[in-house]
Formats: C-alpha cells, structure tokens, sequence
C-alpha cells in the first residue's frame, strides 16, 4: 500500500516519481504518467514516465520534437499560470480540439483526458506532473480528490526538483522554435500570428490578443498561406514539424 510517507523519504531519490504515482493512483487510478520540466520555449526535459516503450515515440520522441510548443500545458507554464492541478481543456485555446496540433499529434496519443500538477521552480523552471486516462476522462469527484492534495504534491515538486535550472543550464541542445529558413519571406506580425493559429486559436481570439481586428487576422493568415504556396492548416503545421504521420 504506498503512502504519502513512502513519497516524502523518496523525495531527492530515483525512487521519487514511481513513489509519488503509486500514491497518485491509490487514490484516484489512472493509465499513464509523465512529468517534464520547462523553461522558456527551450526543449523541455522529460523527468519521469511510465510509458510502455511502443508508446514513448509519440508521447515522448515526438513532442519533444516541436510539438510541445503548442500543448497548453507547455504553454501554462511559459505564462505561467499559478501552482495548481489543472485539466488540460481549461489551459486549451478556444479552437485547440479543431487545430491541426490536436489533430495530428494529440489524437495519436490515444488518450481520453490528461490532467497535471504545475510547480514553479527557481531560475524560471516550471515542472508539470501529468496524470493521463486511456478510456474515460476524470470524474469531477476524482479531480476534486486530487485537487485536495495538489499544495503537497506541487510542495514535493519543487523540493524534488529544486535544482532544475542546472540541469537546463549544462544541456548543449537548443529547443526548436516556429521558425525555418523558408519562412523569412513572412513579417514578424505574420509570424506571431503563425504561433496563434497553430496553437488553436480562433481569428477572434488571435486579434484580442494582439489588439487588432479578427478580419485583420484573416488578412494576414491569407498573406502568410500565400507566401507559403499552402492552402491549409495543415500544411502549415508539416513546415514546422517532421512528425510521421505528416511527413
């Protein structure tokens, strides 16, 4: 029977994640979990999953490879938002369930909800403990259960990766970003609005974050598909992102 004894003596320990997950799922069950730190729009660091290995390349080797800039969990941590147990749906955009993000790469997971804890570490580190279900989504009882114990868990978080920025700091690799030699010819607004739209959000909700009009967002999007000799958002995605199923 694992107990929230088991995960503190853990903490600072290889034994830590697998610890804290039995005691995750003794009180609610669940299929998988994974845990990445963050900083910035740098690669994030995959900590801890428990992921079969056929099922690593798309939950793991695939996200990794730029995809994760558009997951709203990544991006609730670049914001970030505040400690707390959160359901990916509340972090999505208003259009996340019909961007080619959702379609191409988050489908394939073949999941029915993911969940996570978000912890601030120093340096400008965020840590985001996802608990995911296969075949249905968490019950409002079950996430409130969870909830109840998201300020221990998001404190064993941070005292577990309180060193975080090091390991950042000693990687060579640099993240990718939504960039490619082929799309200089686009403006830094256009640009910016790329990012909008990859990420799920509608021309309406693009223009209220950048101040501007949702028919001006049309504009640009048709000046950006054009220079780009595309005609779908799908497209768009594939000149960012070498996954398999788009190439």
């Amino acid at each position: 029977m694992a107990s929230l004894a088991e995960v503190i003596e853990a903490t600072g320990s290889d034994a830590f994640c697998p610890a804290l997950t039995r005691w995750l799922r003794q009180v609610v069950p669940y299929t998988f979990t994974v845990v990445f730190g963050y900083q910035g729009e740098g690669r994030p660091i995959d900590l801890y999953d428990d992921f079969p290995q056929h099922r690593r390349a798309v939950f793991v080797t695939d996200y990794l490879a730029g995809p994760y800039l558009l997951d709203p969990f990544c991006q609730g941590a670049i914001r970030p938002v505040a400690p707390g147990l959160y359901r990916l749906k509340d972090l999505a955009p208003d259009r996340f369930y019909q961007a080619e993000y959702f379609r191409t790469y988050y489908m394939r997971t073949e999941i029915a909800e993911e969940i996570g804890f978000f912890a601030e570490m120093p340096g400008d580190c965020h840590v985001v403990f996802s608990l995911m279900r296969e075949e249905k989504s968490f019950p409002a009882p079950a996430f409130r259960r969870l909830e109840a114990l998201a300020p221990v868990v998001t404190a064993l978080m941070r005292r577990h990766w309180a060193g975080l920025a090091q390991d950042f700091a000693s990687r060579s690799e640099a993240g990718p970003v939504l960039s490619r030699p082929e799309l200089d010819r686009l403006t830094p607004r256009e640009h910016e609005i790329v990012g909008w739209i990859l990420k799920g959000y509608s021309a309406e909700a693009t223009g209220q974050e950048l101040g501007i009009s949702q028919g001006t967002v049309r504009i640009h999007r048709r000046n950006i598909y054009h220079k780009l000799g595309i005609s779908s958002q799908r497209e768009l995605f594939a000149h960012f992102f070498s996954l398999s199923e788009v190439r």
